[in-house]
């Protein structure tokens, strides 16, 4: 994918995942923002890791339910590159637990991190993306969204919504040339899961066809080819990377 003069801005790009994407992003061309909340050290060398290949990086701390905060940092990577062309919401947490012992501050935490952290920065590049008539805007969210998942309500719950927001803003930005795509991974093998039980990892690589987990560059290279050309005529769409755990 020739991503070659193109900026993208991926939160949550500091860790598993989202250092994936940022990566993947650059190698194909793109120079890249990346926002974290608590890594710090690790956002600055992907960071750095983005500078060694030609390419311009930005590392921004941000809370990504601070509607305000959010609008301010995307004001300020088009000031720093010039432009934004790809906005990739990857920022997101889990806080598991069953309904009926949810706290209201996990239902809350969760929504307004996966959901509500989303909406922000949609929010905040839809206008500039309106006005170029361009942009590409893909939203990471979840198996568990179209399934539902046991002790993950506010998860899936926020996750679905994601998947709602993505089909809207898919039909609100059409017409002005704007690619509005979800992609909803299946358990990836990260540093976040690393300290979960071996059985528990076991059954979820049984549930898929190839008896594997996912790595995290299976999603960047689908997010990547989402940023590009080759994908022009996709829009509204959620794409699942799960080795068919969820057929």
């Amino acid at each position: 994918m020739d991503l070659k003069g193109k900026v993208a801005l991926v939160t949550g790009g500091s860790l598993g995942i989202g250092t994936s994407i940022s990566l993947d992003l650059a190698q194909n061309g793109a120079d890249v923002a990346l926002t974290y909340r608590k890594h710090e050290k690790e956002a600055k060398a992907i960071a750095k890791q983005i500078k060694a290949m030609g390419r311009k990086a930005q590392e921004y701390k941000v809370d990504v339910s601070d509607f305000g905060a959010v609008q301010k940092l995307v004001n300020d990577v088009i000031d720093k590159f010039g432009r934004l062309d790809i906005l990739v919401n990857n920022a997101g947490m889990n806080w598991d637990g069953v309904v009926w012992k949810m706290t209201e501050e996990q239902w809350d935490a969760v929504i307004n991190v996966d959901l509500k952290g989303t909406f922000n920065f949609i929010r905040a590049a839809a206008p500039v993306f309106r006005e170029q008539k361009s942009g590409k805007i893909i939203n990471i969210t979840s198996i568990n969204a179209l399934r539902g998942k046991f002790g993950q309500a506010n998860y899936s719950a926020a996750k679905a919504g994601a998947i709602g927001l993505t089909k809207a803003v898919a039909r609100e930005m059409g017409k002005y040339s704007v690619n509005v795509n979800a992609v909803a991974p299946g358990m990836i093998e990260t540093d976040m899961i690393k300290d979960l039980p071996d059985d528990f990892k076991e059954k979820a690589a049984a549930e898929t066809v190839f008896n594997r987990l996912g790595q995290p560059e299976d999603i960047a290279h689908l997010v990547s080819f989402l940023s590009s050309d080759k994908a022009r005529h996709i829009t509204g769409e959620v794409i699942k990377v799960d080795g068919g755990q969820y057929i």
